[in-house]
């Protein structure tokens, strides 16, 4: 689905992509993982075409992608980024539909197709009428995931899309995220610094550090078999929960 060749990408003088070599699989879920500064975000941006290499390619579908034809491409793609990304002076049905009316979706269909999304979502309908300030954290998560599965894209692209919720909301989230993932068989690319719910989600890891792939695989092979003591560090560095006696 997506292959990245050597792509370097600076900003200033600053790192970001240090000749990243990186194939996504299609139907799958990616979680793209690493320490802060590591290129997480700037991958995604990558395969969106929010970035453009200073060299190298990023291949879609086999073809490399082009400046001329990024819109057909991005339309391809659903992408949710913390809160939503909501706009605050719409309705949550305005923000969800608000692609499908800048294609001239009829109404009707757009309607039909924000109601099927909410059930699918679990967003209570009645959500829908109100502004992204009346809603919840997870209420807006929601609808910014109703707004990217809006056009049925073949691909999710997610940037710490859970990072700002309660643990209690995150827990329910990301338990309808893998029960939708598994359903509709996208392909998926998120990126988390939460190694669990990287391993909950995800069915291929990507670690990445300082501007580089350092080992991809199940979560299993990176516990397993590390390929140097950081990637153990980094996937155990979680601390479980202790109570005092």
């Amino acid at each position: 689905m997506f292959e990245l060749h050597q792509v370097v990408k600076h900003y200033g003088a600053a790192v970001a992509l240090d000749g990243v070599d990186l194939v996504i699989a299609a139907g799958r879920t990616t979680a793209l993982i690493g320490p802060s500064g590591a290129g997480k975000s700037s991958v995604l941006r990558m395969l969106v075409g929010l970035e453009w290499p200073d060299r190298g390619e990023v291949h879609f579908d086999g073809a490399p992608l082009q400046r001329a034809r990024l819109l057909e491409h991005r339309r391809r793609i659903g992408y949710v980024i913390q809160e939503g990304g909501l706009f605050p002076h719409l309705t949550a049905a305005g923000n969800a539909g608000l692609l499908a009316r800048t294609l001239r979706w009829p109404a009707q269909r757009i309607a039909a197709r924000i109601d099927e999304l909410a059930a699918l979502c679990q967003l209570p309908r009645d959500a829908l009428a109100r502004f992204p300030a009346e809603l919840s954290g997870g209420q807006r998560q929601r609808v910014g995931l109703i707004r990217a599965l809006m056009l049925d894209p073949p691909v999710l692209l997610l940037d710490e899309p859970l990072a700002a919720l309660d643990p209690i909301v995150r827990n329910e989230l990301q338990t309808q995220m893998r029960e939708l993932f598994a359903n509709l068989r996208k392909t998926v690319v998120l990126v988390t610094h939460d190694v669990a719910e990287a391993a909950y989600l995800g069915q291929t890891l990507v670690l990445l550090r300082d501007g580089r792939v350092l080992q991809q695989g199940s979560t299993r092979e990176l516990l397993d078999s590390p390929i140097e003591p950081f990637v153990n560090a980094f996937m155990t560095a979680q601390r479980a929960l202790q109570v005092d006696e």
